[in-house]
């Protein structure tokens, strides 16, 4: 089976952008493919973290993905950090890796700002890391969004490099898995804004643990236009399209044909509807959440055996590139 690897940020309260976004695709997914899921941790630490957070954290993102189908006996889940080999394989592609290429990237330019002087390294090197998470399962495909897509590139590049410094094939240049409908999911205050945990307002976003009854009150109170009817128009219509790629997610059908089922409908019954899609989808996934959570023992151990599991692939890829190099191992 083709491996494919994804990892996700513990920044806890996770939201429908990253259920749509990731999530959901991810569950799909473990079903056709090998497939190896990480709680990138050391790459939450590019910026300054609380300890006590960046573990409830951990465990919360673990939680919404077992709650929203995620199986740990068919695919592998672990916190980063576990497996070493992911800080190893990092610094030995650090040594295949140019300047130029890394200035070249538009996240760390964005992230940075103007403070470019005084960001630290980690950040500059996030890529690297990236590469190396992939690179170090021998992963050939990896589900990533747009703005993904760059650093994904660069681990082809580090890849060929080292091929070619030892005139092997021995990493695969991995492939992007782009999908469709509600990738990016927009705020429900602002349908040019991506949903985020971190917007002031909560109203600007549904997160997985919204009960039954907040998920409608956000619904309901969604930004809206004036023109009466609902039209897919994205860059005329933001937010009547945000809601109906939404509802085409959720449904799993082509937005062209949620449009057409709702043709003359206004937009208050139409969030009637959403509302109600939303609760069946989500209600079960919130209702498991909070039952994972209250057993933070067995999460611990979801992400240790998929450390164990991870590790074992890892070590001996590892291994290969150390004998490849001339590294001695004692």
């Amino acid at each position: 089976m083709k491996r494919v690897f994804s990892g996700v940020q513990p920044t806890g309260n996770l939201h429908l952008g990253n259920y749509l976004g990731a999530i959901k695709n991810w569950v799909a997914m473990q079903r056709e493919y090998d497939c190896i899921y990480c709680i990138v941790d050391l790459h939450a630490i590019t910026v300054p973290q609380d300890p006590a957070e960046l573990t409830a954290n951990t465990r919360e993102v673990t939680a919404g993905l077992l709650a929203a189908g995620l199986d740990p006996k068919t695919c592998i889940i672990f916190n980063q950090s576990s497996v070493t080999g992911h800080a190893e394989l990092a610094w030995i592609l650090n040594c295949f890796t140019p300047l130029g290429w890394l200035n070249r990237m538009t996240q760390f330019k964005e992230k940075a700002g103007k403070r470019r002087e005084n960001a630290l390294l980690g950040l500059y090197a996030y890529p690297v890391l990236m590469a190396a998470d992939i690179l170090l399962y021998h992963a050939s495909a990896v589900p990533v969004g747009e703005d993904q897509k760059q650093h994904l590139e660069l681990s082809r590049d580090i890849a060929g490099a080292f091929n070619r410094a030892y005139d092997v094939a021995f990493f695969p240049l991995p492939e992007p898995m782009i999908f469709g409908a509600a990738t990016r999911v927009m705020s429900l205050r602002d349908g040019r804004a991506k949903m985020s945990k971190s917007d002031g307002s909560d109203y600007a976003r549904i997160n997985l643990t919204d009960d039954a009854d907040t998920l409608a009150l956000k619904i309901k109170r969604a930004k809206t236009d004036s023109e009466p009817g609902l039209s897919f128009d994205p860059e005329r219509r933001p937010e009547a399209a945000n809601l109906l790629s939404i509802y085409a997610a959720l449904a799993g059908e082509p937005v062209e044909r949620i449009v057409a089922e709702h043709t003359g409908m206004g937009f208050a019954a139409f969030k009637g509807k959403l509302a109600d899609l939303a609760t069946a989808t989500l209600g079960p996934i919130a209702q498991r959440m909070r039952e994972l959570q209250a057993d933070p023992g067995y999460i611990d151990g979801v992400l240790a055996d998929g450390a164990e599991r991870a590790r074992a692939i890892a070590d001996a890829n590892l291994a290969e590139v150390r004998r490849i190099m001339g590294l001695l191992d004692a």
